[in-house]
């Protein structure tokens, strides 16, 4: 005899957890690369070359980053190493904060043209701790689908309230934040949301392996 509703129970924790930080991850993608504009312009301006080079980091990263995070959602998909992608992405977000002004001044005097230095800083600053980040969607949708008839129904709400966290991320980072904080303060308290995200993630995949029902 085996007892199903635990199982339910618990699956239906992960998913609810799941949907979370993949709304925070969202929101936390896109208020970085608006604070990305920011970032670079005391020393490469805020023309459209600066943003076309933010932009195109930000896509570029993404994208690895999805087909990453796809490929390991093959092998034993698990919160556990699910946490350990926000976890890695608040570590990579300490250079920005930390050396950030030193790694820009750096390309400032070596690249005159601000297209190529701004597109190098951006490579630089924001490629890795995106491209992390980028790995969470496609992972999330593995971790929620159960049932593969319904896979598209679930990536369709999975993606909805990712957007969704981007959308709000865009207009709390360019309405609020940037006005009530400096931009180390927002940055450094989004790698220490992301550290916490990871952690609870990597808590409940342990504690949720431990308590596996048993089938009797």
């Amino acid at each position: 005899m085996s007892s199903a509703l635990p199982t339910s129970i618990t699956s239906s924790r992960q998913n609810i957890l799941v949907l979370c930080l993949a709304f925070i991850s969202g929101f936390i993608i896109m208020a970085i690369e608006l604070l990305g504009g920011r970032i670079l312009a005391p020393y490469f301006g805020s023309s459209i070359y600066v943003w076309g080079s933010i932009i195109t980091v930000f896509m570029l990263s993404l994208s690895i980053g999805y087909l990453t995070g796809g490929r390991l959602s093959l092998h034993n998909p698990r919160l556990t190493l699910y946490g350990s992608f926000f976890a890695t992405a608040a570590v990579l977000l300490f250079p920005l904060v930390f050396w950030g002004d030193a790694i820009m001044e750096a390309m400032f005097l070596r690249i005159e043209d601000p297209r190529y230095g701004s597109l190098v800083v951006s490579m630089l600053l924001f490629f890795l701790p995106t491209a992390v980040m980028g790995m969470i969607a496609p992972y999330s949708v593995r971790l929620l689908v159960m049932d593969h008839q319904r896979s598209g129904q679930i990536a369709g709400k999975l993606y909805f309230i990712s957007t969704l966290g981007s959308a709000l991320g865009t207009l709390a980072t360019s309405f609020y934040l940037v006005l009530w904080f400096e931009v180390n303060q927002i940055l450094l308290t989004m790698s220490v949301v992301l550290a916490l995200a990871g952690a609870l993630a990597i808590t409940v995949g342990r504690n949720t392996k431990a308590a596996a029902p048993v089938y009797l």
